[in-house]
């Protein structure tokens, strides 16, 4: 397969993560916690999103993540945890994003985020690569323009994202 169908679908899958990821920071905008949510397309191109609540709502949704549905093309699961780094733990949101094709492939991102009930308030911090599958050579800066194209294709969140930004990187 060309470089370039492998590309189309890197981006398609990065432009989803980046809008589900700024619908979760929105989410967590005003300290509440996040409820985990699955975003999917179908192969009609209709769009949708579902909120996994209950007690065991990650592992239900990391389940329906990994195997998929019928119907879907790609897929978003959102959930908020910690990310452990050389300067110490921080809260994220951990966006997994996929491809169903028969080719899989897969992003998995980090946005790191100071909760809104610091006395510093909300921030977003620069996201973070964790993984990426299903190609040989990762373009991370094709794959976090295409991320940010979708950041920014979700408008409300979006102006949420851009007035909370920390300058600094974690």
């Amino acid at each position: 397969m060309p470089r370039s169908v492998r590309w189309w679908a890197m981006d398609e899958i990065a432009r989803m993560a980046g809008f589900y990821a700024a619908h979760g920071v929105w989410s967590v905008s005003d300290g509440e916690a996040l409820i985990p949510f699955l975003g999917h397309v179908q192969a009609d191109g209709k769009q949708s999103m579902e909120r996994l609540v209950g007690d065991d709502a990650v592992a239900i949704g990391q389940e329906s993540f990994r195997a998929g549905r019928d119907g879907w093309v790609r897929a978003v699961l959102v959930v908020d945890a910690y990310l452990h780094l050389d300067t110490g733990r921080i809260d994220a949101l951990i966006v997994d994003a996929a491809d169903y094709g028969p080719e899989q492939r897969s992003v998995k991102m980090a946005v790191p985020y100071r909760p809104g009930t610091t006395s510093q308030g909300f921030g977003v911090y620069r996201p973070k690569f964790v993984e990426v599958a299903g190609v040989d050579e990762p373009d991370y800066a094709a794959l976090a323009d295409a991320f940010f194209a979708g950041v920014d294709s979700h408008e409300r969140a979006a102006a949420v994202w851009n007035a909370h930004l920390v300058d600094e990187s974690v």
